[in-house]
């Protein structure tokens, strides 16, 4: 409808702009020729009145003057006429002529130097035309002037009627040709490529047929374009289908990589139509108000970017809160929308939080005690009562929720997402013994005696316990986790099996070392190479450019990050000027006092490197505190010369792969902390203490000198860890571990 709008709008200001022209012209011409008009007749008729006049002015008869300029008083239009000598001064006038109205003005003076003209006179209550002739003696010498005085309204009165006609009837021609135009683009034109489009779309997405290509293979106009989309469609469904046999007969390889096809027929074949359900605090796609429209964007968080492809090609439910201001009004009474919103693959359930719910749930207990518990990154977790009664509170409501979805559903299989839900497994297996049930946790396990200071330890690894499979990133998460278990709760641990057994209900404790959606490493055209203007917006110039992308969080090591780049610059003069290193830090969690303080800590850590270093334009640090596309990410990682993730304590870190995946080119380099989970599987990264800011700075050093047949073995390797295990083949081992529970 916005498209039929424009055209509409385009043509009618188009036509509007063509008859406003011509009336334009039409009265300019019309006024002209009325004016002509007036002219010639009241020249004449002031050459005729002469003859009477001069004789008895001649003659000093001033009651023959009057009575003469009398006899033409209110003869429309003439208004009168009057006489005046050389002093300037009216000797006889007719009624509804004003001294004022013929005294000085321009044919007057010129009539009184013997020329005799005209000129039209405006004034606030009407338009006159003034002509004025000279009056002799006997010697023939110009003694006075006659006046006559026209009505020249009538001109300007004829102007505006044809306006206003002319208006009128563009007003009408615009409502008739607004409306046919519409008519004549919505039947003709936006329906037959609506069709077309609905038709492409069903062949890139798999779905529909080619019905309605059918009336437009004999449409004038769109019968090529309408052929050959058919044939695209009929070859991409040969491709479709062709890939989803190479998917069935690669389930029986495991040495082959791990596509969204062979995910896809792997759930098919495994699972035999039984849905899964996704639980998270953090929704896939959020909705945000825009003035009269509504956008859609992807929140950013490493599980959103790893599981929202796994639910694309496996379809399913993903149930979360639903944070964006217009959430609500793109989903259905009971909360859901099909996502992605472009190419809806499965569905989303928005489940309502209270401003209380969210600052106890996500800000108090998930942020402020256990994410600091878990990271042991020297942040105090800090433990309220009523930040604890709101976490229960909100589990049990996602419980609910979720169970209210499962009434129908025989033995479902449903994957708990994170630390916002320790408790949720529990609650949801006591209601459905049947539910097979899975809990990832995505950031790290810390010590036994770490996490002893928990006041409610015993509950959280109680609710924990309720899943078939408790996942970790790492083995030694798995570790951490079954020495807590063994010190807090009263259970059967089988080391061997690392299961723990607790009121007749195994759970088994397994490494599944989450990744990305990466399947290849095809070379991209020559063509399709980043575009440096990305930089130059960003005010970086420089030979040499470093990049690290992180959410304002203080495990991810940036105040370290910076410190090391400091170092750089004093031990390695050589950088300054020639290199800028660009941190891209979202603000996150901002409920949360201690995030606030971090990001302004950052932002003043960055201000006083820069004012220290900064010459002639050059920033050695560029910071961007505004969330980033992975649409606008990647020319970044393609173009940076090295990648820096320096977290303090990380379950993965997944920009780490990230980077790696787009470098196609099989050049940059990743410099990367001890103490992350990718720390353990890319071998070729230049692994580094993030709290030793000289020896950050001495890889970053390296890593800028480092050659490029260095650079192409280790990023090669790296390519090859990731594509040999991504987040498809992930999500079909945990898939597979939790569905196999008897």
């Amino acid at each position: 409808m916005r498209q039929v709008l424009i055209i509409v709008a385009v043509a009618v200001t188009a036509v509007t702009g063509v008859v406003l022209l011509f009336t334009h012209v039409q009265v300019r011409t019309e006024s002209d020729v009325l004016a002509r008009d007036l002219e010639q007749r009241t020249r004449i008729l002031a050459e005729s009145l002469q003859e009477s006049v001069e004789p008895a002015y001649i003659v000093q008869s001033q009651s023959a003057l009057q009575r003469i300029v009398e006899r033409f008083a209110n003869r429309q239009p003439l208004v009168g006429v009057a006489v005046v000598d050389r002093a300037g001064t009216v000797v006889a006038a007719s009624e509804h002529v004003s001294e004022a109205g013929v005294v000085g003005v321009v044919p007057t003076v010129s009539a009184l130097q013997g020329e005799s003209g005209g000129s039209f006179l405006r004034t606030a209550e009407a338009t006159m035309y003034v002509y004025a002739v000279p009056l002799t003696d006997e010697t023939g010498e110009v003694t006075a002037a006659m006046v006559v005085v026209q009505d020249a309204s009538y001109i300007d009165e004829r102007a505006y009627s044809t306006w206003w006609n002319n208006i009128a009837r563009l007003l009408a021609y615009v409502l008739l040709f607004g409306a046919a135009v519409a008519l004549l683009v919505r039947w003709v034109v936006l329906r037959p490529l609506m069709a077309l489009a609905a038709t492409v779309k069903s062949a890139r997405t798999g779905r529909g047929g080619l019905k309605a290509l059918e009336p437009l293979k004999q449409n004038l106009f769109f019968m090529p374009l309408a052929r050959e989309i058919s044939e695209m469609t009929k070859s991409l469904g040969q491709a479709r289908h062709a890939a989803s046999e190479e998917a069935r007969l690669r389930l029986q390889k495991i040495d082959t990589p791990w596509t969204a096809e062979r995910l896809k027929e792997f759930i098919r074949t495994y699972l035999k139509g039984r849905p899964i359900y996704v639980v998270s605090n953090r929704e896939p796609y959020a909705h945000t108000r825009r003035g009269n429209e509504i956008l859609w964007s992807v929140p950013a968080s490493g599980m959103v970017t790893a599981l929202e492809p796994v639910m694309a090609a496996a379809g399913g439910m993903w149930i979360a809160h639903g944070g964006g201001d217009a959430d609500r009004e793109v989903t259905d009474e009971s909360g859901k929308v099909a996502v992605p919103p472009d190419d809806p693959k499965y569905t989303l359930k928005r489940i309502w939080l209270e401003p209380e719910e969210i600052k106890g749930h996500y800000d108090g207990f998930s942020n402020e005690a256990l994410w600091p518990l878990c990271h042991t990154a020297h942040t105090r977790p800090i433990f309220r009562n009523e930040d604890w009664a709101m976490y229960k509170r909100v589990n049990g409501k996602f419980a609910e929720q979720i169970l209210s979805e499962l009434k129908d559903v025989q033995r479902p299989i449903i994957l708990i997402q994170d630390y916002h839900f320790a408790l949720l497994p529990q609650m949801l297996k006591d209601a459905r013994p049947d539910a097979q049930i899975g809990i990832f946790w995505h950031i790290p396990w810390p010590s036994p005696e770490a996490f002893s200071i928990c006041p409610w330890r015993k509950e959280l690894l109680e609710g924990m316990l309720g899943a078939d499979i408790v996942g970790f990133h790492t083995q030694q998460y798995c570790n951490n986790f079954l020495d807590t278990v063994g010190k807090e709760i009263e259970s059967l641990i089988d080391f061997e099996q690392f299961a723990v057994t607790r009121d007749d209900h195994v759970s088994y404790i397994k490494p599944f070392p989450i990744s990305i959606a990466f399947t290849n490493g095809a070379e991209r055209d020559e063509a399709d190479k980043p575009d440096k203007k990305v930089l130059s917006v960003l005010g970086i110039k420089t030979e040499r450019f470093g990049l690290g992308v992180d959410r304002m969080d203080y495990t991810k090591g940036i105040l370290e990050r910076f410190k090391a780049i400091e170092f750089l610059l004093e031990k390695h003069t050589k950088y300054r000027e020639k290199f800028t290193f660009l941190q891209i830090a979202p603000p996150s969690r901002e409920g949360v006092e201690k995030y606030r303080e971090y990001g302004a800590a950052v932002k003043q850590e960055a201000d006083r490197i820069n004012k220290r270093f900064g010459k002639n334009g050059w920033r050695p640090i560029v910071l961007e505190t505004r969330h980033y596309t992975h649409s606008e990410l990647e020319p970044l990682y393609r173009l940076a010369d090295v990648c820096v993730v320096t977290s303090l304590h990380d379950g993965m870190n997944l920009v780490a792969k990230e980077f790696v995946a787009a470098r196609d080119d099989e050049s940059g380099v990743l410099v990367l902390s001890q103490f992350t989970g990718a720390a353990r599987t890319l071998k070729g990264a230049l692994l580094v203490n993030p709290y030793s800011a000289e020896e950050t700075a001495e890889a970053v050093h390296k890593a800028l000198s480092m050659s490029p047949t260095e650079q192409y073995r280790r990023m090669r390797a790296m390519r090859n860890t990731i594509k040999d295990y991504n987040v498809y083949r992930w999500s079909a081992e945990l898939i597979k571990a939790v569905a196999s529970i008897a």
